[in-house]
């Protein structure tokens, strides 16, 4: 009987046992990150009423944001924490800020000021602040395992530098920056020029796209999910080409729904006033992954820079879009001679584009003669052809000191896709090394089949000479972010002054974080801080 007993009591663990391993299986096996809402509600959560009831009691518990602030002089503190974001069209989600506010705060400051920036951390997650397109020293440049470590929770880092080109710039994470920027850790920073023409209307248009059901932009991506087991080995012997194959999830941005100016959808639109007869300069920025055809209704205007750096001659134009990439800035000016409210909206070839979408009012006007029209097809202006040629740093005649070919690719790698400069993935990417005072020429060609790549070029400015093989027709044209379409080639140098450990990188930082990461490294530089095994330091 005892034997009976005891072989049933062993065949009841024996099943048990069975059954606990294929359920654990089974939730290893799969990815449940892009698990639609409306399917997890056909199942049985009752066991995750607790979970879901904590995480609504902490939305509850955050703050909503504020407006955004404008902060002048030469000693700032911005505070990255946590609140909730209502987009004006039904949507409220948990963003993370600096200041409290999405965009964060507006730093402006003047040309040639010493600049003193606290950034307090008030987040569960170490961040940093990159300064992007602001050539600032090294050490001051925001990039966790490469120019410091990043800040943790509670903590508080100061950054320091010389505010020595004017223009339109911004900031933003650089830590694990393909989440934290979705999230919204974002902000403009202007400098404001010594000889700059004054207007009497100054905007800053904050270009976004969003995820509407608050998930981050990597848990709903299916590729992009590289581990850093995974990056840290070299994709030249164990990728697979992508040619023939079908390229529809290569650059896939749908689950981005929502666009947004200065975090507003178009129920809740940014409103610019005016009054007749005043000068007006729209800043447009872009602090997405996904470039956009921005057009402005009723106005003949100038794009007087880009990244911040002035056109030669700007010519004026009419009923044309201006594309912005991200990661660029665009300064358009023109007279605000035409009464009434006009929209600034986006033409992209997407229904999300409606949202994408600002006015301008005049003063004390109640008309209203203008409609949205975001499904236009209009020109787009050419910056390679546009503004009057003149004199300049470079040329293809110019004699380098140094010259790299980087070749902008997409592979598969493990079953994920990544994304590769001359076939390897960041941290085994070829640096582009140089000495100080090196001229620098670098080939940008996209071979990927249908993934734009707008390659930013940390600390420095850079040139752009030629355009598949033809020269630029109209001013200089020096940037910082440049976007590079597939099947495209450029060819822009700079000079190395400004010594450090740089990254190069795409700013889909989709891309990046999944490979497409370079370096520029001063021979003879050696970083001023520790890397700290601690930080957790994730410089994309």
């Amino acid at each position: 009987m005892k034997k009976i007993w005891l072989t049933l009591i062993l065949e009841v663990l024996v099943v048990i046992g069975v059954a606990c391993s294929n359920s654990e299986g089974s939730m290893k096996g799969h990815d449940m990150s892009d698990r639609k809402e409306e399917d997890m509600n056909n199942h049985d959560m009752s066991n995750m009423d607790s979970t879901n009831k904590g995480e609504e009691s902490k939305k509850e518990k955050l703050p909503s944001t504020r407006t955004t602030q404008v902060k002048t002089g030469k000693e700032f503190t911005l505070t990255a924490k946590e609140a909730t974001h209502d987009f004006g069209n039904g949507t409220k989600l948990p963003v993370w800020t600096y200041d409290g506010s999405v965009p964060g705060s507006q730093i402006r400051v003047k040309q040639g000021d010493k600049v003193k920036v606290n950034l307090k951390n008030e987040l569960s997650e170490p961040v940093t602040i990159h300064w992007h397109g602001l050539p600032v020293p090294n050490s001051q440049d925001g990039i966790p395992g490469v120019t410091m470590n990043a800040v943790q929770p509670g903590k508080t880092f100061t950054y320091e530098f010389t505010a020595s080109v004017p223009g339109t710039y911004w900031y933003h994470s650089h830590q694990d920056s393909v989440n934290q920027i979705d999230k919204g850790l974002y902000g403009t920073l202007v400098v404001e020029g010594k000889n700059e023409e004054k207007v009497d209307r100054d905007y800053t248009l904050v270009l976004d796209e969003w995820i509407s059901s608050g998930e981050s932009s990597m848990e709903g991506m299916d590729h992009g999910s590289m581990t850093s087991e995974e990056n840290n080995n070299d994709t030249d012997n164990s990728t697979e080409s992508m040619d023939g194959m079908n390229m529809d999830m290569e650059d896939d941005m749908s689950m981005y729904d929502l666009y947004t100016i200065n975090g507003k959808s178009a129920k809740n639109m940014e409103t610019l006033k005016v009054a007749e007869g005043d000068t007006m300069k729209l800043r447009l920025v872009n602090a997405g992954y996904i470039s956009h055809k921005i057009h402005v209704h009723g106005y003949e205007f100038k794009i007087v820079s880009t990244d911040g750096q002035p056109i030669n001659n700007p010519a004026i134009i009419k009923d044309q879009t201006v594309t912005v990439a991200p990661g660029e800035r665009y300064d358009v000016v023109f007279k605000a001679n035409n009464s009434g409210t006009s929209y600034i909206e986006s033409h992209d070839d997407t229904d999300a584009a409606k949202n994408m979408v600002a006015k301008i009012v005049y003063d004390n006007s109640k008309k209203a003669n203008d409609k949205l029209n975001p499904k236009e097809s209009l020109p787009n202006v050419d910056i390679t052809k546009y503004g009057k040629t003149t004199n300049s740093e470079f040329s293809l005649d110019t004699k380098f000191d140094v010259e790299y070919q980087m070749n902008l690719g997409t592979a598969m790698k493990d079953n994920s896709m990544v994304y590769t400069i001359n076939n390897r993935t960041y941290p085994n990417t070829e640096p582009l090394d140089v000495k100080e005072g090196d001229l620098v020429k670098v080939t940008l060609t996209n071979t990927s089949k249908s993934a734009d790549h707008p390659m930013h070029l940390h600390g420095h400015f850079f040139q752009v000479l030629s355009k598949n093989g033809k020269p630029i027709e109209g001013s200089p044209l020096m940037k910082d972010t440049l976007n590079v379409k597939p099947g495209e080639e450029y060819v822009v140098a700079f000079k190395a002054d400004n010594p450090g450990n740089w990254m190069f990188h795409c700013h889909d930082l989709h891309h990046a974080s999944s490979g497409m990461v370079t370096e520029v490294k001063y021979k003879g530089y050696k970083a001023s801080f520790i890397p700290d095994p601690n930080a957790d330091n994730k410089p994309e």
